[in-house]
């Protein structure tokens, strides 16, 4: 099937739409070692993806994700919250820099600061991120010790619909990651990461070569 770019719909009826053969613009936000932008930059240099980074955007200088970009010859830009004099207006800040490359999707890629609301405003129903459990579960930073802690024995990856709330948006996809006897929290969190980057990479690719709706929290494939 062919790529599709996205188009922003109402608030709470998103739909995917149409020109045949035109990948779809991400721009990713990285805070760190950038390894989910890889493999999205990796997964954009095959034509089928339906998809293609565009540029790269940070909350800090001198991270590994920068380079990556770098490297695959893509723009930049860096913000970070103590340059501005209000979060507010690092927020106005980021939301023009990631316009300014006409994203059909905004991807958090171990992006580490929240967006406030005139980001959400531009981009609403239109950025993804991923959280390292099973949401509704064990929101925040500490997603894996708290699953570990509490003794489930299953965890996972989340990707879903950025919204206002920590890690409360619409879910697009789950993986699930079993929790060992023996695990301690950073072997856990390795084997999360390993099924949230597969699980962002399969399900970005869909959003943009099949179009999705969000309805009553429900995002939903397809048109």
């Amino acid at each position: 099937m062919g790529a599709a770019a996205l188009t922003p719909g109402p608030v709470g009826s998103l739909s995917g739409v149409a020109p045949i053969g035109s990948p779809a613009r991400l721009v990713v936000l990285v805070s760190g070692a950038g390894t989910n932008l890889q493999a999205l930059l990796d997964a954009g240099s095959d034509p089928s993806y339906g998809a293609r980074v565009v540029a790269v955007g940070a909350d800090r200088d001198g991270i590994e994700g920068l380079a990556r970009a770098h490297r695959a010859g893509l723009p930049t830009f860096v913000h970070r919250v103590s340059d501005h004099g209000t979060r507010a207006e690092w927020d106005a800040a980021l939301t023009a820099s990631c316009r300014s490359h006409d994203p059909d999707l905004v991807v958090l890629a171990g992006f580490m600061k929240l967006v406030g609301t005139e980001f959400l405003a531009a981009f609403e129903g239109r950025c993804v991120n991923t959280h390292p459990a099973l949401s509704p579960s064990f929101p925040g930073v500490r997603g894996p010790a708290d699953a570990l802690d509490y003794g489930v024995k299953v965890t996972g990856a989340t990707l879903f619909v950025v919204d206002d709330g920590v890690d409360t948006g619409p879910i697009v996809a789950q993986a699930v990651v079993p929790v060992e006897d023996d695990d301690d929290v950073s072997r856990l969190h390795e084997r999360i990461k390993v099924a949230e980057r597969a699980m962002l990479v399969a399900n970005v690719g869909r959003m943009a070569r099949e179009g999705y709706t969000v309805i009553d929290r429900k995002v939903r494939f397809g048109l």
